[in-house]
């Protein structure tokens, strides 16, 4: 019997780490498409703005409603809604869960629209508070008003889409909701294409690809929702204790996830008094170091999230434990080597991308220097995607929080004395290197934390993934460096740089996976079928 339930036990594991493993494959794989679609939208913008006074107008406004977007959509409260969703699921049934969706929603539509109202109103304020260089240009800080005033009802639609992707990955479903931001990518890709000459002010027709993006991605996941049963209704019972439950997890999450876009503020803040440019290059080195992050810790930590919610909400432990593992892990053997490409060997990539149009080779070896130090924390960041949400899967909001804080004064701190003149010195760069260096201490942070609950176990299993990752990513570097400059297929030109940027990519890929093929990582043999294992 005993070796019977040892049996059963081990193919429970490998069912489970498997079942993960596909759901994960289907976000990442949905989410790469829409990143791909992401940098072919900057890439158009580089063209089109390249790095001058409307590109940085558009960034700054809109990142005041992104902000907030965080704390709405991608932050507190759909964060927070997902295990209280997912236990009224799994303890009171379908209905229940139904109802408590409808009136956060109803909630949502009431708050959102005073919120859109209110930031129209005060978008002169906002501007002044979050790039204060800009007053020193008139035109520039006019210009950025105008623009955030007609992005705000993004807000709206956006944080909406939220909730919805929540609800579908609360079913199961992750391939819509994971996909809705190719709506997003397409809008605005379409818009710079066919309306940039429209415009007297050409930037104009980035506003008209946000807003239809927006509605796009709410749009798009409501056939979804029906096929799953779930009808949208308003409903106005706000003394449920479904909804109190969320409001409850929510409201510490909102300062902590307020206290960490406070690293945002500043960072703009302090980039807008960088000169010229400077908040355009951290943004285009943030969405090259977002590709890799988006595409596979995001796409982890929204698997990861209602799987902990549901072992929680059903007393497995040894579960929970054993998801957390498979996520960390699974980040560790994708993000690691990601983060040595991109800090070591961007240059060919981001010619490619972005060195066309209004973009010069001097933006390029800006977003180059910026992109270095984005990676660096790029393990940071991942880690801190799949950690977070285990802490609201316990209904802990408090100590994130906590974490949260002690990280943004870590980067306020680090920030103003990076790019101070009389000691380092490094400008804009200095940002960035800011916000890896907290990141990397917030995920410390969360380890340490996710210890005392008894969710982090087994460490040697953490170590042995986290000395072969680099391993394999040292071995991968040095070939690139061996023959990277040799790689040519005699083309010159656009299609040259492809073909050499890809295969350089390509080469660094293989040589990465096999060495973790020799070195008997658990991750790389599920790549392969027939080789896939329950292994942690």
């Amino acid at each position: 019997m005993s070796f019977l339930d040892n049996s059963l036990q081990e193919k429970v594991k490998g069912e489970r780490a498997s079942g993960l493993f596909r759901s994960t494959w289907v976000v990442s794989s949905v989410t790469a498409v829409s990143r791909v679609l992401g940098l072919v939208r900057v890439q158009l913008m580089a063209y089109l703005f390249g790095a001058g006074l409307a590109a940085d107008a558009f960034f700054v406004a809109f990142r005041i409603p992104n902000l907030l977007r965080d704390l709405f959509a991608e932050g507190a409260l759909s964060t927070a809604f997902v295990p209280v969703f997912k236990k009224t699921l799994v303890k009171e049934g379908t209905a229940s869960a139904q109802a408590l969706a409808n009136r956060l929603f109803t909630f949502l539509v009431i708050v959102l629209s005073a919120v859109v109202v209110i930031g129209v109103l005060i978008s002169p304020l906002l501007v002044h508070m979050m790039a204060e260089g800009f007053a020193d240009d008139p035109f520039k800080f006019g210009l950025t008003v105008e623009l955030t005033r007609w992005l705000f009802p993004y807000l709206f639609f956006i944080s909406l889409a939220a909730l919805l992707m929540g609800i579908l990955n609360s079913y199961g479903k992750f391939a819509t909701p994971a996909s809705a931001s190719s709506v997003f990518n397409i809008s605005l890709i379409l818009s710079m294409w066919f309306l940039y000459d429209l415009f007297e002010l050409p930037v104009y027709c980035l506003v008209v690809g946000v807003l239809a993006g927006g509605v796009g991605q709410f749009a798009v996941q409501i056939p979804s929702l029906y096929r799953s049963g779930h009808r949208l209704r308003f409903d106005f019972n706000f003394k449920d204790k479904g909804l109190k439950a969320v409001g409850k997890l929510a409201a510490p999450m909102t300062v902590g996830m307020a206290a960490s876009r406070v690293n945002i503020l500043v960072s703009t803040i302090l980039a807008s008094l960088q000169g010229p440019g400077a908040v355009s290059y951290l943004v285009y080195a943030y969405q090259l170091m977002h590709f890799p992050l988006g595409v596979f810790a995001v796409a982890i930590g929204t698997v990861t999230l209602p799987k902990a919610a549901e072992h929680i909400a059903k007393g497995e432990m040894e579960k929970l434990t054993a998801t957390l593992r498979s996520s960390l892990r699974m980040v560790l053997f994708l993000v690691v080597p990601s983060a040595v490409y991109l800090a070591f060997f961007n240059s060919d990539l981001i010619r490619l991308i972005y060195e066309r149009g209004e973009f010069t080779s001097a933006d390029s070896a800006a977003v180059s220097l910026a992109l270095l130090w984005y990676s660096v924390g790029l393990i940071g960041y991942a880690g801190v995607r799949v950690s977070m949400p285990i802490f609201y899967a316990f209904s802990d909001a408090k100590t994130p929080m906590r974490y949260s804080i002690w990280t943004v004064a870590l980067n306020i701190t680090l920030s103003l004395l990076l790019i101070q003149p009389r000691l380092f010195d490094m400008g804009f760069a200095g940002l960035a290197a800011a916000t890896s260096i907290a990141g990397l201490f917030n995920l410390a942070l969360l380890l340490v934390g996710l210890r005392k609950l008894h969710a982090l176990t087994n460490i040697g299993s953490y170590l042995e993934a986290l000395w072969k990752t680099f391993f394999a990513s040292a071995l991968m570097a040095l070939v690139l460096v061996s023959v990277s400059s040799k790689i040519s297929f005699g083309m010159s030109g656009l299609s040259g740089e492809i073909m050499s940027t890809l295969a350089e990519i390509a080469l660094g890929a293989l040589t990465y996976f096999v060495a973790t093929l020799i070195l008997g990582m658990a991750e790389a043999k599920k790549f392969i079928p027939g080789l896939r294992s329950g292994r942690r």
